[in-house]
């Protein structure tokens, strides 16, 4: 039997960005779909398919041309980062999600919708105060994480809920463990994204054996 292809689909959290570090000195990208190869080995082939900058309207814009045409058994979808930053609509956002899932069923595949990561305040924030800076970043976060929850709910999809894996519980922001630039993951926060990932491919690739 062949692998499953795997396409792991969004921005520069899907390229592997990372901001330089004393761990990653030269902030060499580290995709997490490398490590989700490493997890789940001769089951899947993983392509990966990300582009810095990207909001969920430009996912929606390439998917034929990047996903569409190489027939995935599954699609592994993040995007919204960039939306919620712009100043996007959670609704607006949602609506493109919702545009990229099925056009994943179109092409024959199963989307796995993922929640976008929380943020860290860092030095370079200028927001009047704390209560403003969770107005502006965490609050449209979660909006839209219970938006794509839903959706996962209510199509009997799998979702990967990146958020709370990553989330320092205390502050409600992005765990330090898992990034040094309060935007982008390390290397750990890729490693645990991947592992999320291969938690809720194994069992599907095992009911197709």
């Amino acid at each position: 039997m062949s692998p499953a292809l795997v396409v792991c689909f969004g921005d520069s959290l899907t390229v592997g960005f990372q901001s330089p570090s004393r761990e990653n000195p030269g902030g060499v990208e580290t995709p997490y779909g490398r490590f989700l190869q490493e997890h789940l080995g001769g089951e899947v082939l993983v392509q990966i398919s990300g582009v810095c900058g990207e909001v969920t309207g430009d996912m929606v814009e390439r998917f034929g041309q990047s996903v569409a045409g190489r027939k995935p058994d599954y699609v592994v979808i993040l995007g919204g980062t960039n939306d919620v930053e712009g100043g996007v609509s959670p609704e607006q956002t949602m609506a493109n999600l919702t545009a990229l899932y099925e056009l994943t069923v179109r092409a024959g595949g199963v989307p796995i919708p993922v929640t976008v990561p929380s943020i860290r305040m860092e030095g370079n924030w200028s927001v009047p105060d704390a209560g403003a800076w969770k107005a502006r970043h965490l609050d449209p976060r979660t909006a839209l994480n219970r938006l794509i929850r839903d959706y996962a709910d209510s199509h009997s999809l799998a979702v990967v809920d990146l958020f709370s894996a990553t989330l320092d519980s205390e502050s409600g922001q992005l765990a330090a463990i898992y990034s040094n630039d309060g935007l982008h993951l390390t290397t750990a926060g890729y490693r645990r994204f991947a592992e999320l990932v291969a938690d809720v491919l194994r069992p599907k690739l095992r009911s197709k054996v």
